[in-house]
């Protein structure tokens, strides 16, 4: 492919995004920019210093002054906080649960946009959140909207924590879910929702490489 481009990937938690676009970034040889990831570090710093959830000038303000660097690496994403690896702390339980207040405020989204519209500003990157074809990059030639029933998407998660060795409670995991469709998609500043440009891709029945194949041949497709 010649031409550059931007692929936006959005959707609910536990729909598949960051490892498909993980995956389309590998493929195409594209950077992958992981926005979720970039909230979470926040989320992180956040509840080390005891910081107020609800406070958004304070999230903002301990957001001036700290570093997120994403470190691409061949076994993946690396993420660092000031320097620090916090690839697995930013996975805990505790970040999860508070992750969609913090990226929930004004300020903070807009600091954060304003980072992650620099680091795609050259084309060729995959982003993947929930507002990145809406408000981050408008003008992404590849939009897609990534679904999955909360049945299916808990129970990615829950094999995913599995895996990881880490504890798992499927009906919990499907209420966090519900519960986290409902504030990331009704809160006032940029909520989840499907650009009218994008192409939605229900990944209930579909693999992780099957999802890739069809934004590879949306992006092949759009670079005609």
């Amino acid at each position: 492919m010649n031409k550059k481009m931007n692929i936006a990937i959005d959707g609910p938690a536990g729909a598949g995004k960051s490892t498909v676009a993980k995956l389309v970034a590998e493929q195409l040889d594209y950077l992958y920019i992981d926005t979720g990831a970039m909230y979470r570090t926040l989320t992180l710093a956040a509840l080390r210093e005891g910081i107020d959830l609800q406070d958004g000038g304070a999230l903002t303000h301990i957001l001036s002054q700290t570093t997120i660097h994403l470190q691409h690496e061949q076994t993946g994403v690396r993420v660092l906080l000031n320097n620090e690896d916090v690839t697995d702390a930013i996975r805990l339980k505790d970040v999860t649960s508070n992750v969609s207040l913090v990226s929930s405020h004004e300020g903070v989204r807009i600091e954060m946009v304003e980072r992650q519209r620099r680091l795609a500003e050259k084309g060729e990157a995959v982003l993947d959140g929930r507002d990145i074809g809406t408000y981050v990059l408008p003008d992404a030639e590849v939009k897609v909207f990534l679904t999955a029933s909360v049945e299916e998407r808990a129970r990615r998660r829950y094999e995913e924590q599995k895996e990881k060795g880490m504890p798992a409670d499927l009906d919990q995991l499907k209420e966090e879910i519900a519960h986290r469709d409902q504030l990331d998609s009704t809160r006032v500043f940029a909520p989840l929702k499907k650009a009218d440009d994008a192409v939605e891709i229900d990944s209930t029945t579909l693999s992780i490489p099957e999802v890739a194949e069809v934004i590879i041949g949306l992006a092949k497709e759009r670079a005609r």
